[in-house]
């Protein structure tokens, strides 16, 4: 499974690293997982969660609390099942505009 650095995470949300820092102490979701080298992690999971955490904060204006408990509840309903599969597709969809725009860079600089 694909790890993710935070830089790489911050340019796919859109979000300062900061922001995700934050977001990994205030939400206990997370795996905290760190590299042979010490630096934080995130998994293909931890990068759902985020990118509901943001949809859940920014789009539809809940505060933190309210987020979490409202991911609380996605993950123990019976739509476990849905969002994971949601989560699934994004993840490869993430995949392909990240290959999509190292191409596009490549091309540019020839």
């Amino acid at each position: 499974m694909k790890k993710y650095g935070i830089g790489e995470v911050s340019k796919l949300l859109q979000l300062k690293d900061y922001v995700i820092r934050y977001w990994e102490q205030e939400v206990p979701f997370f795996s905290k997982e760190k590299s042979l080298t010490g630096r934080r992690v995130f998994s293909e999971r931890d990068l759902h969660i985020l990118f509901r955490l943001k949809h859940l904060l920014y789009v539809k204006k809940y505060t933190i609390e309210g987020a979490v408990k409202q991911i609380w509840r996605e993950i123990n309903s019976g739509s476990v099942d849905l969002f994971t599969e949601i989560a699934s597709i994004r993840s490869e969809l993430i995949e392909c505009l990240s290959i999509l725009r190292k191409s596009g860079e490549n091309l540019s600089q020839d």
